[in-house]
């Protein structure tokens, strides 16, 4: 997959060795399998988070593999307009593109392996979609889009947008050279990724050679789960197996073991648990029942943005 690679990973830094009597290892506490469905206009999507409790996602609250599809000239879809408040979304493409629009005038475009970060904060319209030269002739469609719940002090926040490339991830190895570990946000034993977060999480690509472990150091206040993007492996100390479309959520420790049967690539994602009430319906993530209902309230009266009349042109 064209996700940033790189043509020898053992010029890459790589992780520390983990005292195998001094670092407590990570149990799986569940394991789920993501049902399928389609999204905005149509296209096919992965649930991962379904079937978890919310306390154990915390501080997410929703994730969707969006493809992997190989769209023939005509099909490529995106979302129509709809609103967001209350939480921030996260959109990591690794195969396609997608261009984004908002009630605000801005727009961009992401590719292999970037990430458009938008904190929605109190409110905003956008829209995300194809280009139409993807449009007319079709093509390969991956990505992910994460949910990231905003503390209470945050969640009526202006919204603000991170373009991140994926060139500006840090990349890093294991000991061996049997991984490639793209950090996209957080911090992986004093190596940092580009995003920048109101809650401490953590967000990685990791792809594991067949054979391969993963020795993975993990800040114990944070939660810790693993979703499979594609492949076959094993998760925790009692080598529970995962593959393609299964979510493993991770108990307490400092660190988690991963190992790949065939080449396996994974979302592994975590972080401090916010710890409040959530109130989350369709677009909107706040508080209280009351915050939902004004959310509501506010997009029918148009105060969360209106609709640009022209689209915003893809841009390389």
């Amino acid at each position: 997959m064209p996700a940033i690679t790189v043509d020898d990973v053992l010029v890459l830094p790589r992780l520390p060795k983990l005292d195998p009597v001094a670092t407590e290892y990570r149990p799986v506490r569940r394991l789920t399998s993501a049902p399928s469905g389609y999204e905005g206009e149509g296209f096919p999507v992965r649930r991962a988070f379904a079937g978890v409790p919310l306390n154990e996602l915390d501080p997410f609250i929703h994730l969707d593999q969006m493809g992997e599809v190989d769209y023939a000239p005509g099909e490529p879809k995106g979302t129509p307009w709809h609103p967001h408040r209350g939480f921030e979304t996260v959109t990591y493409m690794i195969d396609g593109i997608m261009d984004h629009q908002d009630s605000l005038g801005g727009g961009g475009s992401i590719s292999n392996s970037d990430t458009q970060w938008m904190t929605a904060g109190a409110g905003i319209l956008h829209i995300e979609a194809p280009p139409e030269h993807l449009v007319t002739s079709g093509g390969l469609f991956h990505g992910l889009q994460l949910w990231v719940n905003l503390p209470r002090a945050a969640k009526m926040i202006d919204p603000k947008y991170q373009d991140i490339r994926g060139k500006e991830s840090a990349l890093l190895t294991t000991p061996d050279g049997g991984a490639l570990i793209r950090v996209i946000a957080g911090e992986i034993a004093g190596h940092s990724g580009p995003g920048s977060t109101f809650t401490p999480i953590n967000l990685l690509h990791v792809t594991l050679q067949p054979g391969a472990r993963l020795d993975l150091p993990w800040q114990p206040e944070y939660n810790a789960l693993a979703y499979v993007l594609s492949g076959e492996g094993w998760a925790g100390t009692d080598m529970l197996p995962i593959k393609l479309g299964r979510l493993a959520t991770f108990g307490s420790g400092d660190a988690i073991r991963l190992e790949a049967k065939s080449e396996l690539d994974l979302f592994v994602m975590g972080g401090r648990p916010i710890r409040e009430p959530v109130a989350h319906y369709g677009p909107f993530v706040m508080n209280t029942k009351a915050e939902l209902k004004q959310a509501f309230e506010d997009f029918q009266k148009g105060r969360l943005g209106t609709v640009p009349a022209t689209r915003v042109p893809h841009t390389d």
